[in-house]
């Protein structure tokens, strides 16, 4: 049975009345056609404009045109592996991931999916195989439609706030219980393999962790839990932020990534030796995470506010250091046996693209295997009390990122471009707002 009678298949069986055709764009959101399920030919695919992956967060596009000027489609081809029911609406609803291409069938380059599939690509050229676990914070607030008003926590069902700070706490966590009850049902539903859930450091702050797989299907998972949580979150009257930084006095919200490579035949993690000790390829490997991971910052802090999170002043890396079983450092290396031996990168906001995050992590980890690179001695101490090694804003991140030869032969040319143009542009659209803070102190003191 090919792509598209499986897909058939499914539909039929399901009693389909639509489907919602998706692709991620550069931000990770949801694009696409909602297509009446007797007009859907999962052969034939759809169309869409290639501009599409040139938008910034705001609908807005780079001055520059990186996509042809006559505006032309791309093909959208389904991937039979990402179909699943959208368990929130009335009707039978399909959601299925698209793959973008040219109609000569070659892939789009500035497709994030394409993205991570080209980077997982020189793994399997290396007959080497990464394997990754995503862990994604995130906020529950109150609903404001204001923005100029600042967020606030949302109600629980003791219809009280919470007091101070729960890390951990069950009973914190019980507050929301008809919201997370719903979620992991519906995750099930769309079979988004759920592992923990938390309390973490700020108020009303959640952890979720999923379980370690292959990376473009994670991708796939994080990318539709963003958009399950979303849901869940509004229809009990509150919001689910994803903003790296969406609260003054609060921990940020990362996506932490962990990460280990294993032989593509025989499943053998790579990191650890035969007698159980790490391996060079696993010093090499944090050797490129320190080394390329100040040029891919744009990745993982995509936003003027991922930068807010990355402070000393906020329990979140500011520099590369690593270490075993130390969550001060950037690079974090969890105790465990040697087949499960893993490098952690803590430097993600929980705001990155999926697709751009891990494929941007293990091209770093990549070319660190690929160019011996050995890293610092680990580290036992704060890494907190380092110096800051990371880009302190994203158009000086920007900047380093489009200077970075290696990770430019990685990604391609015209996606570190196009890519760098739609940050400049957020970056320049943000810069023409004037502050509370600015308004408040400079308007009549200076």
């Amino acid at each position: 049975m090919n792509n598209a009678e499986q897909i058939n298949k499914w539909l039929d069986d399901n009693r389909i009345t639509e489907v919602e055709c998706l692709i991620p764009d550069m931000t990770g959101l949801a694009r696409g056609k909602i297509v009446p399920r007797h007009k859907y030919n999962p052969a034939e695919g759809l169309r869409l404009p290639e501009a599409v992956l040139s938008m910034t967060v705001t609908g807005d596009y780079p001055d520059q045109d990186f996509t042809s000027i006559a505006d032309p489609d791309m093909r959208l081809i389904p991937d039979a592996s990402t179909l699943r029911p959208v368990p929130w609406n009335l009707e039978p609803t399909a959601q299925i991931i698209h793959d973008c291409t040219f109609f000569d069938g070659r892939p789009v380059d500035l497709a994030p999916r394409n993205v991570l599939k080209r980077i997982l690509k020189l793994y399997e050229d290396e007959g080497l195989k990464a394997v990754v676990a995503p862990e994604m914070e995130f906020y529950l607030v109150e609903i404001q439609p204001d923005e100029d008003i600042p967020l606030r926590p949302p109600v629980g069902r003791t219809k009280r706030t919470e007091a101070g700070m729960q890390s951990f706490s069950i009973d914190a966590v019980n507050e929301y219980d008809g919201i997370f009850d719903v979620m992991y049902d519906w995750c099930e539903a769309q079979g988004l393999a759920l592992d923990t859930l938390i309390h973490e450091m700020g108020t009303a702050q959640m952890e979720i962790n999923l379980d370690h797989g292959d990376p473009l299907a994670l991708a796939d998972q994080v990318f539709l839990f963003k958009r399950t949580v979303r849901e869940v979150a509004i229809r009990n009257n509150m919001y689910a932020t994803f903003m790296a930084k969406p609260m003054q006095g609060q921990p940020g919200s990362a996506m932490h990534l962990h990460q280990s490579v294993v032989d593509k035949d025989s499943g053998k993690n790579i990191f650890s030796l035969k007698d159980g000790q790490p391996s060079q390829k696993f010093f090499h490997f944090i050797g490129g995470l320190q080394s390329y991971l100040p040029p891919a910052m744009p990745f993982f802090a995509p936003y003027v506010n991922s930068y807010r999170r990355l402070s000393r002043y906020t329990s979140a890396p500011i520099n590369l250091s690593w270490g075993y079983d130390n969550r001060t450092c950037g690079l974090r290396v969890p105790h465990s046996d040697p087949q499960a031996r893993r490098v952690e990168n803590r430097l993600a906001g929980v705001d990155v693209n999926p697709y751009l995050a891990i494929a941007a992590s293990l091209a770093c980890g990549y070319l660190g295997m690929k160019q011996g690179l050995m890293p610092s001695e680990p580290l036992s101490g704060s890494a907190y009390e380092q110096p800051h090694q990371l880009p302190r804003h994203l158009d000086d991140a920007i900047d380093m990122l489009l200077k970075c030869e290696p990770l430019t032969n990685l990604f391609g040319e015209h996606f570190i471009r196009t890519y760098s143009a739609i940050k400049e542009a957020e970056y320049r659209e943000y810069f023409d707002v004037i502050s509370p803070w600015e308004r408040r102190f400079l308007l009549l003191h200076v």
